[in-house]
């Protein structure tokens, strides 16, 4: 390929992606909201991420790493790297195995459902935030698109 051709397929695509991407978007659409409810939620030490995998182990009632990753669509070092400032605060506990056995479940402790009924109001009004900013509609589509992903999306990529 000459150099002339090489731009030519570099400003096609760079147009392409441009115009159609749908992970450029959707990264950009998350970028956005994360941040509304980082701001929102900082003052009780946590972030999006942090409370939203809080809200899960609660939700899951004691679950081990792989279920947890499994279902917040995450892999097990992004998981890792979340799950250990929720640790190291006691937020979280992590209790030993059973005897000859490998799994090690995740609860939320009494720390952890504090922060969560302290932290409600910021969330609430976060929501509200993220809410006018999408508009009805636009939340909608997003909460249908998540609900309707498979749970083992991830594992087949």
């Amino acid at each position: 390929m000459t150099s002339t051709e090489i731009k030519m397929a570099d400003a096609g695509i760079v147009g392409e992606v441009t115009r159609n991407c749908v992970m450029t978007r959707t990264r950009r659409i998350s970028r956005v909201i994360t941040g509304i409810y980082d701001q929102a939620l900082r003052p009780h030490g946590v972030n999006a991420s942090q409370f939203s995998l809080l809200v899960l182990i609660a939700k899951l009632g004691g679950a081990s790493r792989a279920e947890i990753g499994r279902a917040n669509y995450q892999d097990r070092s992004t998981l890792t790297r979340n799950l250990a400032p929720l640790l190291t605060e006691g937020l979280v506990e992590e209790m030993a195995s059973e005897v000859g056995g490998r799994s090690r479940p995740v609860f939320i402790s009494e720390a952890g459902r504090e922060l969560l009924v302290s932290a409600a109001p910021a969330w609430r009004s976060a929501q509200a935030k993220t809410r006018e900013l999408l508009g009805e509609e636009g939340v909608t589509a997003v909460v249908s698109v998540a609900d309707s992903l498979p749970p083992d999306e991830l594992s087949s990529l």
